[in-house]
Parts: C-alpha cells; structure tokens; sequence
C-alpha cells in the first residue's frame, strides 16, 4: 500500500511518476483567492427576500458555475466532527486503510490514490480519496469504516445532513428557473457519495496538480473546504482561488444540470493545487442520476431550440469514461 500518499512516513522531493509536463503544471505563482466569487446567506431564505436570493443562485450559477453558501443549515459542530473523523481516517495505519482499497466503481466505500485508473495513467495526482456511497443509507452504511470511534453514526448525519441542503439547493433553483418545486425529486437525484480528497504537504507544487481541471459529471454538487487554500476555479480564462471561508459550503452545478436548464446555467470548471507546509483534507457531496432515468432539457427552458438531446446517464458516463473523464467532453456528444 505504498501506493497511498497519506502513507508516506516523509518525502524531500517529487517523485517522477508526480511531474506533469509543463503545459499542466500550476506554475510557481500564487493565485489569490477571489473576491468576486459570490456569497450566498441563506438566513432569511423564508422570508421576505427569498426571492431576491433565489435570483442571487441563479445569477451565480449563470456568471460562474459556483458559490459559496453560508448559514446552510447544517450544524458547525457536525462539520468539524465529520472533518475531524476523516483526517483521523487518512491517519490510520496502513493495514486498516488497505481494508477499503479499491477501484470497483460500485463498491459502497473505496479508497483509492490519483484515480481510478492509476495502473494506466501516465503521471500521478497528489491525493488519495475516499468515496462512500450513501443513499439509500441502508444499503452502504455497513461496508464504511467501523473506526474512528463513531465514524459511521457521524458520517451518516452528515450524508443525510448534506443531501437535504443539496435538495433544498435544487429546489430554489427550480424556484428560480420556473419549474415545479419536486422537479429534482426522484430518480435524478437517486445516488448520492460523499468524497473525500486528502493531499500530504508537497516539496513543489509548482510541478505537480492535487485533482485535474474538471467539470462535474453529476447533477449538483457541494464541497466542504478545510482552512488550506487549493481549490480554484477557471473565470473568463483565468485561474482564481476559491478562498475557504468557516461554516461555508461550495455549491457547484455538475453538467446535468446545466443540461436540465438548457445551457442557462453553467458548471465551473475547477481543480485542486497542493501545499508545500500543510496537509489538506475535503469533502465533496454529490447527487448523482439514477443509471436509467431519461435526462434532457426542461420542457419548460426549450423553447424553440433545445440544445441537448436526451439520453441517459449510462449513455453520459460511457461517454464521459471513453474521454479521459472530461465531462465537458461527453456532453458535447449529446448536443443538438
């Protein structure tokens, strides 16, 4: 298992298989965190300024494919627990963490390094991630980690947690595009993980990437940041940090999403930089379509001229696998 960064006991230099070329690699400059990236408070959501806040979200996710949500909902205590749990996780001695390694996309948790191609791939991510699947709870909790004390009890107050702030999300933006409120409800959003990036310290991060560029292949998703900065997200052609602020979560539409709304909303294109001094730990929640269910423009937002065709989400995700996992890639497969 030495395959696994977070088993690392020390290490003075970037191994060669971690180099990318450099036309990929983030460079030697620090790029700040934005001040433009839009902060949605979510305090008075049920009163007299819902309105002007649902158009904030729709505003946000048509200039910038992401946001950041505070007073979401979800107990700081919970966060930092489910945090905590995690990196005690990834702190684990290596026979434990080699009980949950896999690259079987349909195991209920899977622990893995770079991606989950790494036998093939040419060069190496900085990270080790674990994904648990988790709805419907019931059938996944019993294949998670049974330590850190109190691992599965907390883990799954957070899924359950997280999934009602995503639906609450999916809701206002339905609000906010004129559909039914229930228009997520259902088979769209039948899957749910939770994902956990964990990237040691780095000697020279301005060679190597902690998580490539990307767009989400899901339908929504939502990042929960430690205080090291990495995240960043691709705006008018330019790189910008996506700082991490307490109590925040980052809301980013996935490319289904921007197919229900027919291009009227956008997925941010964003990757991970790693750290020279710190470890840094994330948890990402998606809501992810059901394999079979039919995903296509809302009858709605077409118009006269839809700009997708139907298909469903295995016809997406082989698309999106047969294109080195670049969602933005495989939607074009689907365009009219």
């Amino acid at each position: 298992m030495d395959i696994l960064i977070s088993n690392w006991s020390s290490v003075q230099s970037v191994p060669e298989k971690y180099v990318f070329p450099p036309e990929r690699r983030p460079g030697n400059h620090k790029i700040p965190a934005s001040k433009d990236i839009p902060i949605i408070n979510l305090e008075k959501i049920n009163g007299p300024e819902r309105g002007q806040i649902v158009q904030q979200i729709i505003k946000a996710s048509q200039d910038f494919g992401l946001f950041q949500v505070i007073n979401h909902g979800v107990s700081r205590e919970l966060m930092d627990q489910t945090m905590a749990l995690f990196k005690q996780f990834f702190a684990s001695p290596p026979e434990f963490k080699a009980r949950f390694y896999s690259n079987d996309l349909n195991a209920s948790c899977r622990l893995y390094t770079s991606t989950l191609d790494y036998d093939r791939e040419e060069v190496h991510y900085w990270r080790d991630n674990l994904t648990h699947r988790c709805h419907p709870l019931e059938y996944h909790i019993n294949h998670w980690p049974d330590e850190p004390p109190h691992y599965r009890k907390v883990v799954a107050e957070y899924s359950i947690e997280t999934r009602k702030f995503l639906m609450s999300m999916l809701e206002l933006i339905s609000e906010g595009m004129g559909l039914e409120s229930r228009y997520f409800e259902g088979e769209i959003t039948n899957n749910q993980s939770v994902s956990v990036n964990h990237h040691i310290p780095c000697p020279d991060p301005s060679l190597t990437i902690g998580m490539q560029a990307h767009s989400d292949p899901n339908l929504i998703s939502m990042i929960h940041q430690s205080d090291v900065c990495g995240l960043q997200a691709l705006k008018d052609g330019h790189w910008v940090g996506v700082e991490p602020i307490p109590s925040a979560f980052v809301v980013i539409p996935g490319v289904q999403l921007q197919v229900v709304s027919n291009g009227k909303l956008a997925s941010a294109v964003h990757r991970v930089v790693t750290d020279s001094k710190e470890s840094r730990t994330t948890i990402g929640v998606f809501l992810i379509p059901s394999n079979d269910v039919l995903i296509r423009p809302a009858d709605g937002l077409v118009g006269s001229s839809p700009m997708y065709r139907g298909y469903t989400y295995t016809e997406f995700f082989s698309k999106f696998t047969g294109n080195k996992c670049e969602a933005e890639v495989a939607l074009e497969c689907f365009k009219v």
